[in-house]
């Protein structure tokens, strides 16, 4: 039977749901089973489940192993070193929808937003990908897209 969840806020909440969707995301695009993807972290695949949901019962080993199984890295970094290394990249402090169209569009349910920080735009690139119309994406735009993903998104892309 599962652990009691530990009492978590709404932004770890998040952050744990957007660690299990990545997961479940590069599992996916590996066309792994679930259950293959469970034995190769040495769990079950109802727990492989329950962390690809999120769930913050689940121990952080157990995470640990699913994330090695499927092929990904967990970093942990300082935010304010990534803000100071994002300023000498060419990544601003934060990304003003204005500036960058393709983006805006993206943003359409944030109601009342006009700025995003660096992650929170990479991750939005990411999950929309399908979204954008390249060819008329301009140059600043390109740019930045450049930019988050060579200091944000390790080198790649994650569409």
């Amino acid at each position: 039977m599962p652990a009691k969840a530990p009492p978590v806020g709404d932004l770890l909440t998040a952050k744990l749901t957007a660690l299990g969707g990545r997961i479940r995301a590069q599992r996916e695009q590996q066309k792994v089973t679930a259950t293959a993807a469970a034995e190769a972290a040495g769990m079950s695949r109802v727990t492989l489940h329950r962390i690809e949901r999120g769930e913050p019962s689940v121990t952080m080993g157990a995470y640990l192993s699913a994330i090695d199984a499927v092929g990904l890295r967990l970093d942990l970094t300082d935010p304010q070193a990534a803000r100071a290394d994002a300023r000498s990249t060419g990544v601003p402090a934060t990304v003003h929808l204005d500036a960058y169209p393709q983006l805006k569009r993206l943003a359409w349910q944030r109601h009342g937003v006009t700025e995003l920080s660096p992650a929170e735009a990479l991750s939005l690139y990411e999950r929309n990908w399908r979204h954008i119309d390249q060819g008329s994406m301009a140059p600043n735009e390109r740019a930045l897209v450049q930019a988050l993903v060579g200091t944000l998104g390790g080198g790649r892309l994650l569409v």
